[in-house]
């Protein structure tokens, strides 16, 4: 029974944190500003950051860069299959006060995939090349925000994204020099 108890408070603050954090779109401004970090978050910014690493570190960082690309297919793979298992609704899709801002890439709501690939990015290249966490740590920040600003994710959706990306960021970290590679 405590356990039950406990579940549906957490659901509760969950949707709370939601319906709070999406009120902010109510302003056509702040809306504008989410869906553009959002469109950004898609995968735009983070090639410019992959570039500017690449032209900081020098040619020969393209064999991490093929590392960093295979986290990401890693954290994709986890994701998906747990938006599968889960199957989760966007919570637009289940409360009337919940506004959409920006059209979903997927049907699922948990975990939240650009969370998880902005943590897993910013944490890689962040330690490859520190000074660009000046950009990726606000723009990661944003990002997660986005995610329930405008109505697509709960904030534990959120935060399990960013627990999963961390934990694939660690892995690549942690085993690359156990595969000779110098992130």
């Amino acid at each position: 029974m405590k356990l039950k108890n406990a579940k549906i408070r957490m659901l509760d603050l969950d949707l709370k944190g939601c319906i709070y954090l999406n009120t902010f779109s109510r302003s056509e401004r702040v809306a504008q500003f989410f869906k553009i970090i959002s469109r950004l978050g898609d995968g735009m910014f983070w090639y410019v950051m992959l570039a500017a690493v690449w032209i900081l570190q020098g040619l020969m960082y393209g064999l991490q860069m093929l590392y960093l690309m295979l986290g990401g297919s890693v954290g994709t793979s986890i994701y998906k299959l747990l938006k599968k298992k889960t199957v989760r609704p966007r919570p637009y899709q289940v409360h009337q006060v919940i506004r959409l801002g920006e059209r979903p890439l997927d049907h699922f709501s948990f975990p939240s995939g650009h969370t998880l690939h902005a943590v897993m990015t910013t944490t890689v290249l962040g330690y490859v090349q520190p000074i660009l966490l000046v950009l990726m740590l606000p723009f990661t920040v944003l990002v997660a925000l986005s995610r329930m600003v405008l109505g697509l994710h709960y904030p534990s959706d959120v935060a399990v994204g960013a627990m999963i990306g961390g934990a694939v960021a660690s892995g690549i970290v942690l085993s690359a020099p156990l595969c000779n590679i110098a992130l």
